[in-house]
C-alpha cells in the first residue's frame, strides 16, 4: 500500500462522520482512528526476513484531527498545525501571504499552507480572528500540534 492511497484513505475518513476504519490487504493492516486518537499503520503482519531491518517493523503514526485553537492567558489563541509538514505562508514566492499581523480573516479563509510530502494543505481560519502574531517563519518545518499563530476572536 502506497502512501498516495493511505493519504486518500485518511482524507476520506476525515470527510465522513465515520469514527474507526481498518483494512488487511496483503499481509498489510491499516487502521485509522478519528478524533483525540491518531491514526497508526504497522506493516507488515507476516514475519520479516531476516536480512530486513528492525526498524522497519516499526508503527509508522500519522494524525487526522483538523486545525485546533489553543486558548492563551492573555485572551489570545494559538492557532497549531494539524499535520506535519512545512509552514509556507503564501501560495507561491512570488505571491503576497495569505496573513499579516493586523489582518483580520474570516471563519473558512485560508491562512497559510502546510506542505506534507508534496501534498499542499491549506490551513484554514476555525473562527473570525485578528491575526496578532505569525509565530513561524516562511518555509520552516512544523510538528503536529506546533503553534503556527497567535490570534485574538473576533
Amino acid at each position: 500500500m502506497d502512501i498516495k492511497n493511505i493519504k486518500s484513505l485518511i482524507r476520506m475518513v476525515t470527510q465522513t462522520d465515520i469514527t474507526e476504519f481498518e483494512l488487511e490487504s496483503g499481509g498489510e493492516k491499516l487502521v485509522i482512528r478519528r478524533g483525540s486518537e491518531t491514526v497508526a499503520m504497522t506493516m507488515p503482519l507476516a514475519p520479516m526476513p531476516a536480512a530486513a531491518p528492525l526498524a522497519a517493523a516499526a508503527p509508522v503514526v500519522m494524525t487526522a484531527e483538523p486545525v485546533v485553537a489553543v486558548a492563551v492567558d492573555d485572551g489570545f489563541e494559538e492557532v497549531t498545525s494539524p499535520i506535519v509538514g512545512t509552514f509556507y505562508l503564501s501560495p507561491s514566492p512570488e505571491s503576497d501571504p495569505y496573513v499579516e499581523v493586523g489582518s483580520v480573516v474570516e471563519k473558512g479563509q485560508t491562512i497559510c499552507i502546510v506542505e506534507a510530502m508534496k501534498l499542499m494543505n491549506e490551513i484554514e481560519a476555525e473562527f473570525k480572528c485578528k491575526v496578532v502574531k505569525i509565530l513561524k517563519e516562511n518555509a520552516e518545518p512544523v510538528e503536529y500540534g506546533h503553534p503556527l499563530f497567535l490570534v485574538e476572536p473576533l
